[in-house]
């Protein structure tokens, strides 16, 4: 987040049963190789930190199901998963995504 915003001046979200909050991450503008990648390139980041979690997300069968992440993690996320939100006075962007569509926390 830049120093101008912090998490405290969002608007207090909850996501629902089953979903996580995430900032994405800014992606490298550099490859591993060194090649720098122009300003255009606009490919969107499937790494982020969770913001917030919903509750356990409830199957049809009642099963519970808990999320493998926590709060302040770094995930990576399906590419094409989630709903894109923006806050606060600069436009920042936020993901809502599902439980089942985070892939991995990174460590």
């Amino acid at each position: 987040m830049s120093k101008m915003e912090n998490i405290s001046s969002l608007p207090k979200l909850k996501p629902m049963a089953g979903y996580v909050l995430i900032e994405p991450v800014e992606m490298e503008k550099k490859t591993a190789t060194g090649i720098v990648l122009p300003d255009t390139h606009d490919e969107k980041s499937q790494k982020g930190k969770v913001i917030a979690l919903g509750g356990p997300h409830i199957t049809d069968s009642g099963k519970k199901i808990e999320p493998e992440f926590k709060i302040g993690e770094i995930v990576i996320y399906k590419k094409w998963g989630g709903d894109e939100v923006k806050f606060g006075m600069i436009g920042k962007e936020y993901i809502f995504v599902k439980f089942e569509d985070i892939l991995a926390v990174i460590k």
